[in-house]
């Protein structure tokens, strides 16, 4: 990284400290971390409770099950972090769908603040205090926000300037021109009975970015039509 050049700085909000920099301090991730294209801190929403048992959560008002993320602990772990711009994110099955418009938009900015959920939730009166944009990567529960972070956070940092080592191969992926990605090949030439299509063999790159087109096409409408609409 040019010295002139901002780090994406990460601050992530959590119970679970040890839990990052997880996988992405490993590989191309993990090699930029330690450049310095990126940062991360991982704070301990723990640290700001006040009463001796360091309580969190509490029983969610009006009855049920499960127990409910305080705000006065998540406010003053959230004001802890210095109110530099950068969006205050908060993982949550019932977010608007990542997608990697959104992904490409955060990429572009300085950074961003992600609290991780846990419980049965987190109460609404601090995510309207705060500004939490909520945020959900796809129509499932997991155990707590943490691997979601770490999801949302690898899909950003791979494609920051100077993560991969071909730009391009940002480029060329699927959902990045509204089609899933076409099928991909290489040698051997022949693998058991299949054949590698003779158009990718051919050298004639305008057939192949055709085909290669019409097969992301044809995919999308298979498995995404969505995407299509």
């Amino acid at each position: 990284m040019s010295p002139a050049a901002m780090a994406f700085k990460a601050s992530i909000l959590t119970l679970y400290p040890d839990m990052f920099p997880g996988h992405l301090g490993q590989a191309l991730a993990g090699r930029a971390l330690e450049r310095g294209d990126w940062s991360l801190e991982a704070v301990q929403i723990r640290d700001f409770a006040v009463d001796k048992h360091r309580s969190v959560d509490d029983t969610p008002s009006g009855g049920g099950a499960g127990m409910v993320l305080r705000p006065d602990v998540l406010a003053r772990a959230i004001d802890s972090i210095a109110d530099d711009g950068r969006p205050r994110l908060l993982m949550s099955p019932r977010g608007r769908p990542l997608t990697q418009k959104r992904v490409r938009e955060l990429a572009e900015g300085e950074g961003v603040v992600i609290v991780c959920g846990r419980f049965e939730g987190v109460d609404q009166r601090v995510i309207e205090a705060r500004n939490l944009e909520e945020v959900s990567i796809g129509d499932y529960i997991l155990s707590g926000g943490e691997p979601a972070a770490l999801t949302l956070l690898d899909a950003v940092v791979r494609i920051l300037p100077g993560v991969m080592g071909n730009q391009l191969s940002g480029v060329h992926e699927s959902f990045e021109g509204g089609l899933l990605e076409h099928p991909h090949y290489t040698r051997p030439q022949v693998f058991e009975d299949r054949e590698i299509p003779a158009v990718l063999t051919s050298g004639n790159h305008a057939a192949i970015e055709a085909w290669r087109h019409e097969e992301a096409e044809k995919l999308t409408a298979e498995r995404r039509p969505d995407l299509l609409k």
